[in-house]
């Protein structure tokens, strides 16, 4: 899995990487800056809920594949 904020886990490096999209190209896509995907990627950012459909969409995948609460929040461990 990714780097991940405390509330938020994402795939997003690895299905954009799996999509052949550079972070350019994606955050072109998105029309957000490149910053903007590498620090979602790194964990430092969590997306706006239109930003992550927006994402799912030209990945062509489900906002979930992407993000995942993590098993604390969602009181399994």
């Amino acid at each position: 899995m990714g780097r991940n904020h405390k509330n938020l886990n994402n795939n997003l490096e690895e299905i954009r990487k799996s999509a052949g999209l550079t972070q350019q190209e994606l955050s072109d896509n998105a029309e957000v800056s490149r910053k903007s995907i590498n620090a979602i990627e790194n964990g430092i950012y969590i997306p706006s809920t239109l930003l992550a459909l927006k994402i799912a969409k030209i990945l062509k995948c489900k906002v979930e594949d992407i993000f995942k609460l993590p098993l604390i929040i969602l009181g399994i461990l």
